[in-house]
């Protein structure tokens, strides 16, 4: 369970998207916030530390782990609101090393899905709150081996900004001037 302030979206961090000036940068970029990434505000910490992340993570793994294809993530979803989105990101979590003494957590892939929209991207269905829904979040394509050591780590949030536009969760049609 959190809680989404549309006021205070989770930033995006690198990722498989296309660079625009420093608000949105693509790579492999640890999921830490910095002083040089758009929204990331000090004390800089790490957007698994997020009250409106949740994270799951394996143990160590003890062998390697190839992910090839397009991730698919089925979630078991209420919300207070009548729409939401629900964003996942796959993660890479490498071991504490001497350049990372906290390790490092590589974005591999993400993906979001917008509630209205979980049957088909045709028609809007908002939301009853408080009802359970399931929602499936298609990841983009991606080809990663995790490696012996390495944890892999799924964190769901209700955003990804700016990679993603902000839900306001009222169920208006999307208006990029009510984001005050």
């Amino acid at each position: 369970t959190y809680a989404f302030d549309p006021t205070n979206p989770c930033p995006s961090i690198g990722g498989n998207v296309f660079a625009y000036k420093n608000i949105l940068l693509s790579g492999c970029y640890n999921q830490v916030e910095r002083s040089d990434m758009f929204l990331c505000e000090p004390p800089y910490l790490p957007l698994s530390s997020r009250r409106d992340v949740i994270v799951f993570r394996t143990p160590p793994l003890a062998q390697k782990l190839d992910v090839t294809g397009m991730p698919i993530v089925r979630l078991f979803v209420s919300s207070s609101c009548v729409d939401t989105d629900f964003s996942a990101k796959l993660i890479d979590e490498y071991p504490p090393s001497a350049d990372y003494p906290a390790g490092f957590a590589m974005q591999v892939t993400h993906g979001i899905i917008r509630c209205r929209y979980r049957k088909t991207m045709e028609k809007q269905e908002l939301m009853v709150p408080g009802r359970v829904y399931e929602v499936t979040i298609e990841m983009y394509p991606t080809s990663n081996l995790f490696s012996e050591g390495h944890r892999v780590r799924l964190d769901i949030s209700s955003s990804n900004f700016p990679h993603f536009d902000i839900n306001m969760n009222t169920g208006e049609p999307y208006d990029s001037t009510n984001y005050n």
